[in-house]
């Protein structure tokens, strides 16, 4: 059984209800980090003086500032940045990507596999950018292995994937050769403007890096665990979706929200994967209770050892799209709030998965919260603080969009049991 262990450092205490990390089975779980100081909101140390406004960038100093605190996560929970694995950033501004870049260039070794992509706000005024990491402890028997395959090498700074222990942690992949900039196998002929799909070739193109990215760490597609898909246009989820199906026996767990931007001119999708290498003794195993089934090709949920990776959750039945009991009465307007019954709904619904895969909400160890609307997160997270006894690291940003009618949030999880 795994020990999970809540990490607080002297960083910034948050004024919501999460933790700063959690330790579990030697991976570190950290929360998604601002620079906030979580007093006066974004901190002298972390912006331009007003008086100097042509000294200084506040993307660096942002950035500096947060993994400056990410640092001192890690090293409270016996790791690194030297051990991160994982790491996922959200822009406000995806022009302040390239000041960014040079920032992590010093303070990693070996970068990390990264996705980033825009996002619509985050919770601090004034925040530019929010920072997702997993790490583990470095032991005897647990060190990591960076992946390379022949697929197209990025211009920015982090690698193709990571492997640790059983786990492989894949970078986001976009449909680009880095050259050129969208690859030409996966944009439609100029000649031949209705012939195929822009969404389904530059699909199947990220999935066959993938497939290469896999191979070249052990394993293959049919070993991912958890998807994230992040597109700039959710009208283009169908012609995706058709293409998934294709490329997985047993579709994994996803969770698909949409972006502001990417950072390759007319990109449309990107996606993050976890996988893990199949050996004697571990085993997938497929986890379904008796929350709705969704329409897409995915499953609820992926146990795989000890770890659980849950697919996004919608308040939704699947059926009428938001159903009666996550929304207010028509007839009783003033009565209720929508986020709270949609947020109520949806961990109801993970309480049962985590429950059928012999696990609960006290064994989350990493959430991410998706929000068409940051004024509904206070309402979020008293809800949110209902659920969880200790409640887990959280990163919760907007998303441009989600896939069920009325939709106001997605909530992605990984436990474990």
């Amino acid at each position: 059984m795994i020990e999970i262990k809540t990490i607080t450092s002297d960083n910034p205490r948050p004024l919501a209800n999460y933790s700063e990390a959690t330790r579990a089975g030697g991976m570190v779980f950290a929360a998604g980090q601002l620079a906030s100081d979580f007093k006066t909101g974004v901190p002298a140390e972390a912006r331009k003086h007003p008086n100097f406004p042509f000294y200084g960038s506040d993307i660096k100093l942002q950035s500096r500032f947060v993994l400056q605190n990410l640092a001192k996560t890690f090293a409270a929970a016996g790791s690194s940045l030297d051990q991160v694995i994982k790491a996922q950033v959200f822009l406000t501004d995806l022009n302040d990507f390239a000041s960014f870049d040079e920032v992590w260039r010093e303070f990693f070794k070996v970068p990390p596999p990264r996705t980033t992509i825009g996002t619509t706000g985050l919770l601090v005024k004034d925040t530019l950018i929010e920072i997702d990491l997993i790490a583990y402890a470095p032991s005897a028997v647990l060190k990591h292995d960076v992946v390379a395959s022949t697929n197209p090498k990025p211009l920015a700074n982090y690698s193709e994937a990571i492997r640790v222990g059983d786990l492989v942690f894949a970078a986001g992949q976009l449909a680009s050769d880095f050259k050129t900039g969208i690859a030409p196998e996966a944009r439609r002929h100029p000649s031949f403007p209705f012939y195929g799909s822009d969404i389904a070739l530059q699909t199947a193109y990220i999935l066959k890096n993938l497939k290469n990215t896999f191979e070249a760490a052990g394993s293959s597609l049919d070993n991912v665990v958890k998807a994230q898909v992040f597109l700039t246009d959710l009208n283009d989820f169908a012609g995706f979706d058709e293409v998934w199906k294709t490329h997985f026996k047993v579709p994994p767990p996803r969770t698909t929200v949409g972006t502001s931007g990417l950072l390759v001119r007319d990109s449309l999708i990107e996606i993050d994967v976890i996988g893990y290498v199949p050996r004697a003794g571990l085993q997938r195993e497929v986890i379904k209770s008796g929350s709705p089934l969704p329409l897409a090709n995915y499953s609820e949920a992926f146990a795989v050892g000890d770890y659980v990776f849950a697919a996004g959750q919608l308040a939704s039945d699947y059926k009428t799209g938001v159903p009666a009991g996550a929304r207010r009465h028509a007839a009783f307007p003033f009565y209720g709030s929508d986020i709270k019954l949609q947020t109520q709904y949806i961990l109801r619904n993970f309480k049962r998965t985590f429950e059928a895969a012999g696990s609960s909400l006290d064994k989350i160890v990493k959430a991410q919260v998706f929000l068409t609307d940051l004024k509904n997160f206070a309402a979020f997270d008293e809800v949110w603080r209902e659920f969880f006894k200790a409640p887990p690291p959280r990163t919760t940003v907007g998303t441009s969009g989600l896939l069920v009618k009325d939709a106001l949030i997605e909530i992605d999880l990984i436990g474990v049991r």
